[in-house]
């Protein structure tokens, strides 16, 4: 029960409990040191390497990179963020997937044909890939819709 009872949905979200998103917040501290960790190592790799790489290496290298400093900057944007919106943390992170799915998926596909063998299990493999990011990317933004639509009926109602 609420005390107020005439409090709106985002007064109550504001004075929710920071241990309630603890959860929330360790996904987000894993998100910035894995993606941390996977940037550094990949620069590591590249920066140490004797000779010079091929154009296409390179380019999977600063894309491998991109993708990594992309899930760094979710994990800050998710652990700084006040407000605990839940649904909006799942659509970005599903967009962020099916980002990082299609940009592995094209560079995979690419070196496949290029080299002229592995192109049915580069294909199989990053169209599974893809599938499976665009489908959680439908689920949360059906998700984040719903419960905005929710919001918006509890909002729109007459108290009593």
């Amino acid at each position: 029960m609420n005390e107020e009872p005439h409090a709106s949905p985002d007064d109550m979200l504001d004075r929710l409990d920071p241990m309630l998103s603890r959860g929330r917040r360790l996904r987000g501290i894993g998100a910035l040191l894995s993606g941390l960790t996977g940037a550094a190592f990949l620069t590591a790799l590249w920066t140490t390497e004797p000779g010079p790489l091929p154009d296409r290496t390179r380019l999977s290298f600063a894309l491998l990179i991109l993708v990594c400093l992309a899930w760094t900057v979710f994990g800050i944007w998710t652990i700084t963020r006040r407000a605990p919106l839940f649904a909006l943390d799942r659509v970005v992170a599903a967009w962020l997937a099916l980002t990082a799915a299609l940009l592995t998926g094209t560079v995979t596909t690419t070196l496949a044909a290029v080299r002229g063998r592995g192109l049915l299990p580069a294909v199989a493999a990053s169209a599974a890939l893809i599938a499976l990011t665009a489908l959680l990317t439908v689920r949360a933004r059906a998700r984040r819709t719903a419960l905005l639509r929710r919001k918006a009926e509890l909002t729109t109602s007459d108290p009593q």
